[in-house]
């Protein structure tokens, strides 16, 4: 098998890390190596990758903090996140897939099933990219909305979709158009829990399972609420409801 495709390993067994090298390059991946969460994050600011499988117990930073790092990247949002890893309780695999990575493999793994799982994960984000590739920024725009566009009014927020632009009071927020079509979406129906499915056929075009969607929701939730002036953890007017979906409430400020 020929590929471009570069995937960042981290775990700190370093007999393990030359063995899934020596098994991906012969596979044709280019291969990047880290020890630790905290060197993998280095590597990921100046090397771009097309997945990252990394184990979860290690020092400093667990697998578990990385993808929470990795995930709170706008740059590193739609990489696919794979962990590889010992712990193969029914409660930890749960937990891992709760959290929204893209698989969660156990140790030992034999070489055919690990790279069918890359392959099979690396296809998916190529399919996601093609049905609804990355848009960038819309340019700076007047403090106020031209007259006669539809306004969609809840509490403070303001969202003007026709012209692509999103107020909180007399504050106007730039959104990139992913985040803005669910932000709009949800504002259309305030009040009203929309299932991840039906979020992710209006912000990726497609159609999936809640599992897919739910993973591909949890990160652009995440930057969303940042861009609404949320700290990190916090749901703000964006509420989850969990196992329904996602609820816009009027802005408390």
């Amino acid at each position: 098998m020929s590929t471009n495709a570069t995937i960042l390993v981290v775990d700190d067994q370093t007999e393990l890390l030359l063995g899934i090298q020596l098994t991906l390059e012969a596979a044709g991946y280019r291969v990047l190596l880290a020890q630790d969460g905290h060197l993998a994050l280095e590597l990921l600011q100046h090397e771009p990758v097309d997945l990252i499988l990394a184990d979860i117990a290690m020092p400093e930073m667990n697998g578990y903090q990385l993808y929470e790092k990795v995930r709170a990247d706008s740059h590193l949002v739609q990489v696919p996140f794979v962990f590889l890893t010992a712990r193969a309780m029914a409660s930890d695999i749960r937990y891992g897939k709760a959290l929204g990575a893209d698989d969660y493999l156990t140790k030992p793994v034999k070489p055919e099933d690990l790279l069918a799982a890359i392959e099979g994960r690396l296809r998916r984000a190529r399919e996601l990219a093609r049905a609804a590739p990355a848009q960038a920024f819309q340019p700076p725009a007047a403090p106020e909305p031209s007259p006669g566009g539809e306004i969609l009014i809840v509490g403070s927020l303001r969202v003007a979709p026709d012209q692509h632009r999103v107020w909180i009071g007399d504050q106007e927020i730039r959104i990139p158009a992913r985040e803005f079509k669910v932000l709009a979406y949800l504002a259309r129906h305030s009040g009203n829990v929309v299932a991840p499915t039906e979020l992710v056929r209006i912000s990726h075009g497609i159609e999936t399972d809640a599992i897919e969607a739910s993973a591909l929701l949890r990160p652009l939730i995440r930057m969303l609420r940042r861009r609404l002036g949320y700290e990190a953890g916090e749901m703000g007017c964006i509420e989850n409801v969990r196992g329904v979906g996602y609820r816009l409430n009027p802005p408390e400020y």
